[in-house]
């Protein structure tokens, strides 16, 4: 998730383990701090953009080394407020803020690598965006309300935003199974035989969906409103480079992008230059992760470092679409 609704969750459960036990404002501050921490790997360069993009929530996102910190953290924040008496308590708090931050993470479809170092599995359920207001803005108004408020009302709201922001995920889940079903039983009435379905929320929301369905050779992007006045599904086909993941498939860069986004990727050739494009996070044809691979040549020697060719959609021609799709009327999807 984003780093607000990181910090907001942190907060959120600090404040609520700790109470009055402390000043309000101690209990935000360092659950905000343990809510962030986990997300300081973004700044490593691991070497090339595939790298820092696939070692991202890995090792600082695993719940066995933020169980190991949290103790570290407590005792320092504890010893600095002159509250040893409370250390036990921080150490709840604390390690609350810091494992909520990857569990959350691997709501989204991005990849987070809960079991290091025992896995590098990237786990993602992909039931929420990355952003969502429905989720963060309870958590802020309640850690807000308790800032504010000097009595227990202020706790109460706090424990509100809480509650609420946990059932929306509950929503998101059910949702996401909703849409599933859907669209299982549209490509079965329409006789495609996909290996694989992805079922990812529209960003900002849980009412619009994004489905993905691959073959050995193309892949089917569609939409579902959970207000569609229709199950039938517009789905649009796309060729996933089938020959070229022959030839290049084994290529380490390549074999890496495949196994993180558990096949839901494509290669392709424009100018002589490869490129492999993570197909989950982004719309037709514009894609958030699509990697320049260089020259075959170049993959097959290993010479050339990924980069990030990031594909931004018209935002004006997006939105409105978005808005109006999510509360379904039928529309094709943007250009």
């Amino acid at each position: 998730m984003d780093s607000l609704t990181q910090i907001a969750l942190g907060s959120a459960l600090s404040v609520a383990v700790m109470g009055r036990r402390t000043a309000v404002w101690k209990a935000a501050l360092w659950g905000a701090v343990a809510g962030t921490l986990p997300d300081l790997d973004a700044f490593i360069d691991h070497g090339n953009a595939i790298l820092n993009m696939t070692r991202h929530r890995a090792e600082s996102h695993s719940l066995f080394y933020l169980t190991l910190a949290a103790p570290l953290l407590a005792w320092g924040v504890s010893r600095l407020h002159r509250e040893a008496a409370l250390f036990k308590r921080w150490w709840l708090a604390l390690w609350l803020a810091l494992i909520t931050h990857p569990l959350l993470d691997a709501m989204t479809v991005y990849g987070t690598q809960l079991l290091q170092p025992f896995t590098d599995y990237p786990y993602g359920v992909g039931s929420i965006f990355i952003i969502d207001p429905l989720y963060t803005v309870p958590l802020i108004v309640g850690t807000l309300a308790a800032l504010r408020l000097k009595n227990s009302r202020g706790l109460r709201w706090n424990a509100a935003g809480l509650v609420l922001s946990t059932l929306y995920l509950g929503w998101s889940a059910g949702a996401q199974l909703q849409a599933t079903q859907v669209a299982r039983a549209s490509l079965q009435a329409q006789g495609i035989d996909a290996s694989g379905l992805l079922v990812t929320p529209a960003p900002f929301n849980t009412l619009l969906w994004r489905l993905v369905a691959t073959t050995p050779t193309q892949y089917f992007e569609g939409y579902h409103s959970l207000l569609d006045k229709s199950p039938a599904i517009r789905w649009t086909v796309h060729d996933r480079g089938a020959a070229l993941m022959a030839r290049h498939g084994q290529a380490p860069p390549v074999a890496r992008i495949a196994a993180f986004s558990h096949g839901f990727y494509k290669l392709s050739e424009s100018g002589g230059q490869l490129f492999v494009t993570d197909l989950r996070m982004g719309l037709e044809p514009a894609y958030t992760f699509n990697f320049d691979l260089g020259t075959p040549a170049e993959l097959a020697a290993q010479s050339h470092a990924p980069t990030l060719q990031s594909q931004r959609p018209d935002l004006g021609a997006t939105l409105p679409w978005l808005w109006r799709r999510m509360w379904g009327e039928a529309l094709p999807p943007p250009a």
